[in-house]
């Protein structure tokens, strides 16, 4: 799994993390830099309050429970 990964923040300078999942067989990290972007902006249009600050893709890690 691919993840993009938002920080945001409130004005009031509230922050958090957003993680948007992907299945690796359909985007690749690549295409997480690259369409990204695009992600990010339909996020920031669902949520206009909050300003992102970061972003980055990256492997969703699996804990060893999951194998």
């Amino acid at each position: 799994m691919i993840e993009l990964v938002i920080a945001a923040c409130l004005m009031t300078g509230e922050c958090r993390e957003t993680k948007l999942t992907f299945d690796a067989q359909d985007v690749s990290l690549m295409t997480c830099m690259t369409a990204g972007q695009g992600e990010i902006a339909r996020w920031h249009n669902q949520h206009p309050a909050w300003t992102v600050k970061r972003w980055h893709c990256g492997v969703v890690r699996q804990s060893p429970q999951d194998f």
